[in-house]
């Protein structure tokens, strides 16, 4: 385990978790990096890597899921109520090929290449992926600076891996802290990376 924090997001559904991960990867794009000080060759643009994932929105309804990678833009549909799957969460089908070929190798090529890691959402439809679960579990053990959003309540082990890690930081999103959380969060990685 490292010296740079592993700050996880977590939240009941709708909570905001998201939204304060962005204002958070915001601020720091801002900021304009520092944040690997020892890593004086990565450029500007690759202050944040990782994976994100949005809403993918049809006629005004939340229909879907989709990994983004925050390096290239490429995404990839994980989650769609048409998707045909045995396995579906939330009335969602899930596409662990798409997370495979999207989310792990924005998770993997951020390595080493990037002063930030994010990764968003460590939950219900992403840990279907095997390739994911190691993927995250690499970029744990590397020494970067890592931003998370967690489920909430998921027991899978890669969660409760990273709620016991001793180099781990958890916060919660309420509607009370959610407009001070990403200034509480930004000013960690700030201390500490």
């Amino acid at each position: 385990m490292g010296i740079n924090p592993k700050i996880g997001i977590t939240g009941l559904p709708r909570s905001g978790k998201s939204a304060v991960l962005q204002k958070v990867i915001d601020m720091i794009s801002a900021d304009g990096g520092g944040y690997g000080r020892s890593r004086g060759h990565i450029s500007p643009e690759h202050i944040i890597g990782g994976m994100r994932c949005e809403a993918v929105v049809e006629d005004g309804e939340r229909v879907g899921y989709a990994c983004v990678n925050i390096l290239t833009g490429e995404k990839g549909v994980m989650a769609h109520k048409k998707i045909d799957s045995r396995n579906r969460i939330l009335g969602f089908g899930i596409d662990p090929s798409e997370i495979d070929r999207v989310g792990v190798p924005a998770i993997l090529d951020s390595i080493g290449n990037c002063e930030i890691m994010v990764i968003d959402e460590v939950g219900k439809f992403t840990v279907e992926s095997e390739g994911f679960v190691n993927a995250v579990r690499m970029a744990l053990n590397s020494d970067l600076p890592t931003l998370m959003t967690l489920h909430k309540k998921s027991r899978h082990p890669l969660l409760q891996d990273i709620r016991r890690r001793d180099d781990a930081r958890i916060l919660e999103v309420t509607p009370v802290n959610r407009s001070l959380l990403p200034y509480k969060i930004h000013k960690l990685i700030q201390e500490l990376g």
